[in-house]
């Protein structure tokens, strides 16, 4: 992936140590395959929850551990930190984030930024968390981390300190959005504890994701007011947005990439046993959901190419059956509108999230009184857009961090 050439204060000597990080990111992404042994999260007494867990504050920190990113001598340095938080039902569970901060100082305005980065998690086990694949453990799941490497590599190249969340959490809820919203913004409060190098109370703090880690953030910016009011947001930026589950599902379903249809079926079954979705699927549905349970969105696309959801249930059109359909809408977005400064951008001919979808949410957004600014791409595709329009999504950040006022109201281009 092309990383943006954006200028990075404090000049030639800096620029040599960013060199290094950007080329290793590569040979990260390159080599994974063959990074040192590291156990699964299911495997990892670090990520059991301690016994006082219900005792700690939302955004505690429960432990931390200094790890090599991707298990490599890069000039970063990076932590895991496990952390409380709660699931939807407001149950406390452990949560887990790595925190990178860049070998050299913060030469900017006031103190180093923390971007909170969302990573596509999009799994059903913890096998396919980014803390694995970040520490260097290698599995197939871990797909769209490494994909994401230059992204953050180019966010710690400008001297910002990340913080990324398995937001999942330990039962790996996929399409849980209050689940991934507070285990977002409580991830914030304990790379704030942490305090990396130059991260402080003032440090500025913005988020930005694409797709599954879209859906992420955009709902931790629609809770925040009333689930961390203590954590303000100088902006978020989000791409390839996730709006109108029925419709994506749909829309891959009988392509090489409906096992991302199956994805969020067999998700919402696992996830609410209770809604009455389970109760959809025929026999050879009931086995995939068994035989599924560990899978990552890569392992359901290699497995399921031109599948069709309807030879998994019992009843016909089951993405538009109102039980399924009923399950899915509490997961969309724009019920609020996050009240910080939105840069939002999606490709008009999105192959896996339908436009039309976007399009609505924007206006959701706005008719709410949201600050925002919407990109309908002109470049073709989910992944030539997610890296095509990533400059204009950092350098909002990047404004937003260096106090640059934001014209109020809706913006579309």
């Amino acid at each position: 992936m092309k990383i943006s050439s954006a200028p990075f204060v404090g000049g030639n000597r800096r620029s040599g140590a960013v060199s290094i990080l950007i080329v290793l990111a590569v040979v990260a992404f390159a080599f994974a395959p063959v990074a040192r042994a590291v156990p699964t999260p299911d495997q990892d007494p670090f990520y059991a929850a301690p016994a006082d867990l219900a005792a700690q504050p939302d955004g505690a920190v429960l432990r931390t551990r200094s790890i090599a990113l991707y298990g490599l001598p890069l000039p970063v340095s990076a932590w895991q930190v496990q952390y409380r938080t709660n699931d939807t039902n407001g149950s406390p569970i452990p949560g887990m984030a790595t925190v990178l901060v860049p070998n050299w100082p913060w030469f900017g305005p006031g103190q180093r930024p923390l971007l909170s980065y969302q990573i596509a998690e999009d799994s059903l086990a913890t096998r396919c968390a980014p803390s694995y694949a970040l520490a260097g453990g290698w599995d197939l799941g871990g797909a769209n981390t490494y994909i994401d490497t230059p992204f953050i590599a180019e966010a710690l190249r400008r001297g910002w300190a990340v913080v990324t969340s398995d937001y999942e959490g330990p039962d790996s809820r996929f399409l849980d959005g209050v689940n991934a919203g507070r285990a977002v913004l409580d991830g914030i409060r304990a790379a704030r504890t942490l305090a990396p190098d130059g991260v402080g109370p003032a440090s500025p703090i913005g988020a930005w994701g694409y797709s599954g880690g879209a859906f992420a953030t955009l709902w931790a910016g629609q809770i925040q007011p009333r689930y961390a009011p203590d954590i303000q947001f100088a902006g978020i930026t989000s791409g390839g947005v996730p709006a109108d589950w029925t419709a994506m599902a749909h829309s891959v379903d009988g392509t090489v990439q409906a096992g991302l249809g199956m994805l969020v079926l067999l998700a919402i079954a696992k996830n609410e046993p209770n809604s009455g979705v389970p109760e959809l699927l025929n026999e050879r549905g009931r086995i995939a959901l068994a035989d599924d349970a560990s899978a990552c969105a890569p392992d359901l696309v290699l497995e399921y190419i031109n599948a069709h959801v309807d030879d998994f249930a019992a009843v016909p059109d089951v993405l538009f059956h109102p039980v399924f359909r009923a399950a899915t809408d509490r997961q969309e977005l724009g019920g609020s509108a996050p009240v910080m400064p939105m840069y939002l951008y999606h490709s008009t001919t999105d192959d896996v999230i339908p436009v039309a979808g976007f399009t609505d949410l924007v206006g959701r957004y706005c008719a709410q009184g949201a600050d925002l600014t919407s990109v309908h791409s002109a470049l073709p595709g989910h992944n030539v857009t997610a890296i095509g329009e990533a400059a204009g999504a950092m350098g909002f950040l990047a404004d937003r961090f260096a106090g640059v006022p934001v014209a109020p109201g809706c913006h579309g281009r």
